[in-house]
């Protein structure tokens, strides 16, 4: 006996109900970004009266440098596979908008330029305490510590522009919930402020992670066009 064919094509063109799982990688380069930036920070406990000085590498942590390549590795690659993942999943879906082509470029560039800012972190952690101690003088790892003083914060700068961009598709395209878009525009906003009044550069690894963590868990759990 066969199965009628009105019958199969009935149940192969079933639509699912299940929630897009892609999303959560954005959630976990949130949490890694949070992890290799700011809970591995290796500034260490400073007079705020005193300029900084060679003696300042002594007080660095050379664990704390280590967690945070491990962490900013990791993030680096969670953002290239978000990045891929956006464009299987929602480019399809946005075939007019510039904005959603503009998200995973900017993830992209974003861990092109942390790939250099948690590389120079293992580095300090390397020659400071770790493996190869004793390599550089003081004056050589100060060098590598002011490259650290921005280095993965600088690098967050695609995710502030992914962020803008999703807050466009937020707030005028209608693609994505227009909370997210609140909130997108919230971590723009202290970037957009820190750069024009003091030229202060390091602000988008401060918001980046806590903005991936709460936008792309919208995305994963609530019912933006681009995740139905």
């Amino acid at each position: 006996m066969t199965t009628p064919i009105s019958q199969v094509t009935e149940t192969s063109t079933e639509p699912t109900t299940s929630k897009s799982r892609w999303p959560w990688v954005g959630v976990a380069a949130g949490i890694g970004a949070l992890a290799g930036t700011l809970a591995f920070d290796i500034h260490p406990e400073w007079d705020e009266n005193k300029a900084y000085n060679a003696d300042i590498v002594d007080d660095i942590s050379s664990g704390k440098a280590h967690g945070s390549i491990i962490a900013g590795y990791l993030t680096v690659a969670l953002l290239l596979v978000l990045a891929a993942a956006w464009r299987r999943h929602v480019e399809p879906r946005t075939p007019s908008s510039t904005a959603a082509r503009v998200v995973p470029l900017a993830f992209t560039a974003s861990a092109g330029a942390l790939s250099l800012g948690y590389g120079w972190k293992g580095a300090m952690g390397l020659y400071n305490g770790g493996n190869e101690d004793g390599t550089f003088d003081k004056d050589g790892l100060y060098v590598l510590f002011v490259l650290n003083d921005f280095g993965s914060f600088i690098g967050y700068l695609g995710v502030t522009v992914a962020a803008g961009a999703i807050a466009w598709m937020a707030l005028r395209e209608r693609l994505i919930s227009r909370w997210i878009g609140v909130v997108s525009i919230l971590a723009l906003l202290p970037v957009i402020a820190t750069v024009a009044a003091f030229a202060l550069p390091g602000f988008p690894g401060v918001v980046g992670g806590a903005w991936m963590v709460a936008a792309f868990a919208g995305l994963a759990l609530g019912k933006s066009t681009i995740t139905r």
